[in-house]
């Protein structure tokens, strides 16, 4: 009994001798899905923004960006450096990718090995570069009689940054109209929660979008995305009342 015992009893030791196995890795995060003509931001490790270009090619292991039309000419890189390309989904929610430059010209970047990175800090809302003429006025003008002439600087479903020859105060409240593309002319109320002095006398202001309903935010969501990413489908109001 002894003999048997023993040897059960060393082969439990051996057994318990053995390192435990690794668990293996968790599969790297899914990247997000590219559309040709989708607008993306590329930044140094820096946290510099170098440049906002349109997708023209994309795999599964590389995207190539080129310059969005009648924008300036892209910074460059060296190949090889590390960069930052950030961006928008469906829902308009941000993701941030580490990535590897592989070409980069004052037309063209391309990068390669894109993995998916945390940061908190990251922007919540999609900011739309515009550039366009746009009308804000006072928040009693239901007639909409008495229009101030403004540049809509960018947009996105929390608010907009308007340039301006006017002075206004912080925590007024606004009605800002405008119409992109030729999607239906919009109009959201919204205050301003900040103002500085531009250039060539003229303002910039933050305006927060306040009391959108549920169909205006879905509205305001699908252009911006349309826009972002090519798509100039101009929506007509269905059977049921909304837009489709």
């Amino acid at each position: 009994m002894s003999i048997f015992k023993n040897l059960f009893s060393n082969k439990k030791n051996t057994e318990s001798s053995q390192p435990a196995s690794t668990p293996a890795p968790p599969p790297p995060a899914p990247l997000p899905e590219f559309i040709e003509g989708m607008s993306l931001d590329i930044f140094t490790e820096d946290g510099v923004e170098l440049l906002t270009g349109q997708v023209s090619e994309h795999s599964e292991t590389s995207l190539t960006l080129e310059r969005l039309p009648g924008w300036l000419s892209f910074d460059t890189c060296p190949a090889g450096s590390t960069v930052f390309v950030r961006g928008y989904n469906r829902r308009m929610q941000s993701f941030n990718l580490r990535a590897t430059v592989v070409e980069s010209s004052r037309i063209v970047m391309k990068v390669a090995d894109m993995v998916v990175e945390y940061t908190p800090n990251l922007r919540k809302n999609f900011r739309l570069p515009i550039n366009g003429t746009a009308s804000i006025f006072r928040e009693d003008d239901e007639r909409f009689s008495r229009p101030e002439q403004c540049l809509l600087v960018d947009l996105s479903i929390g608010g907009a940054c308007i340039e301006s020859e006017y002075v206004h105060a912080e925590e007024e409240v606004v009605l800002l109209r405008f119409k992109l593309d030729d999607y239906p002319t919009m109009t959201f109320k919204g205050q301003i929660i900040r103002g500085a002095e531009h250039k060539d006398n003229r303002y910039r202001y933050g305006v927060l979008f306040a009391q959108l309903t549920r169909e205006e935010l879905t509205n305001l969501t699908r252009t911006l995305y349309n826009i972002q990413t090519g798509n100039r489908q101009i929506w007509d109001r269905n059977k049921i009342g909304t837009w489709g």
